[in-house]
């Protein structure tokens, strides 16, 4: 972590950003959500979903004109166990809660629930909407697409977004097995972290025209925006490391996100359109699964915790401190974090004091203010 770090208390951010939402036009209720979702990445260790992308994904894309302050939820279609919605290019995360609400209540009733969205936006962590089900003894999965940032194998162009695929599974244990990850080995957002301390990213993350791995992540930033570089999907460049299997999966997320509700994907996801910067109309797919239309949820409870325990107590390789499970890490990270906040750096701070000047919230001071 880089040097010059602040702490700042998780309420402090939450309403910062809560206030900030509103004064952009963002209705009240919706800016709690929003908030919520964001602090809720920083609780579990993801730093580069929480604060950090509060300017550049979502304020900045709603002062351009890009993204829409006011949520318009469309229910398209509604059939039983099914819904297709339209979200305007609103709120991602004012769409993804109420359309996992509506996976969750239909799941309730007729043991599934699965609801696909078009027209939305970024929705910040995916293991937020899964973890809504796991929460209501429901197996929650969810996906969505993005802009084009992964090569297909053998390729050099940024075709498929990072398009994470997510699952949320209620356990016996103080914690859920979540599986929060995108599709690519690396993703953007955390390269903006390396870029932001400056650091060299590891070899394997980003490919250039050449197909060589490049670790410059300032410049990769930028190559990745211009798509003159592309991330490499999980397994790595090639077929050697099984790099098939993410392009696989990155695929059917795509496929997933943009086939079943009419939306847009691949090239159609830049966000340019005739050099002029347009919505990035994404696509989202939801699902729940009422575990107690299977079998009893504390049964299932307890042999889902009764794996997770035995993977992490099994033979460790040699030098390995310990073995984790899916959402353990973040349920590690949620407790340290408790009594310190989120980590803000040098350049997040520039950001933040650019907010809230910007929107006139001058009742807000912090700690790394001299």
């Amino acid at each position: 972590m880089e040097n010059n770090i602040t702490w700042l208390d998780f309420d402090l951010v939450r309403n910062f950003m809560r206030d900030v939402f509103i004064k952009i036009g963002v209705p009240e209720n919706d800016a709690a959500i929003c908030a919520d979702v964001l602090i809720e990445s920083d609780k579990r260790g993801i730093d580069s979903h929480g604060l950090n992308r509060m300017k550049p994904i979502y304020f900045d894309r709603i002062k351009e004109g890009i993204q829409e302050a006011v949520t318009n939820f469309e229910i398209v279609k509604d059939n039983l166990a099914t819904a297709v919605v339209d979200g305007h290019n609103g709120m991602g995360h004012v769409i993804g809660k109420r359309a996992m609400e509506m996976a969750i209540e239909k799941a309730e009733k007729f043991g599934l629930g699965m609801v696909a969205v078009r027209n939305s936006t970024h929705y910040g962590i995916a293991g937020y909407y899964a973890t809504m089900a796991s929460e209501r003894n429901m197996i929650g999965i969810t996906g969505t697409n993005a802009r084009p940032s992964i090569a297909p194998t053998f390729g050099i162009e940024n075709m498929l977004g990072t398009n994470p695929l997510v699952f949320g599974i209620p356990t016996d244990e103080e914690f859920p097995f979540v599986l929060d990850c995108a599709t690519s080995v690396s993703q953007r957002g955390k390269i903006e972290v390396y870029a932001r301390t400056g650091k060299n990213m590891p070899e394997g993350w980003v490919i250039d025209r050449k197909g060589e791995s490049t670790t410059d992540s300032i410049q990769a930033l930028n190559d990745l925006i211009k798509g003159t570089a592309a991330l490499t999907p999980l397994g790595g460049i090639g077929e050697d490391g099984a790099g098939f299997k993410g392009y696989g999966y990155a695929t059917v997320v795509e496929i997933l996100s943009a086939a079943l509700q009419g939306g847009n994907y691949l090239k159609m996801l830049t966000g340019i359109e005739n050099g002029k910067k347009v919505p990035y109309r994404l696509g989202h797919f939801f699902i729940a699964i009422n575990i107690s239309h299977f079998t009893e949820v504390a049964d299932f409870k307890k042999i889902a915790g009764n794996i997770l325990r035995q993977l992490r107590s099994s033979e460790k390789m040699p030098g390995a401190e310990r073995i984790y499970t899916a959402g353990e890490k973040e349920h590690i990270a949620r407790l340290a974090r408790e009594g310190k906040g989120v980590p803000v750096g040098v350049e997040l701070q520039k950001e933040i004091i650019q907010m809230r000047d910007a929107t006139g919230l001058s009742q807000y001071r912090f700690p790394f203010e001299k």
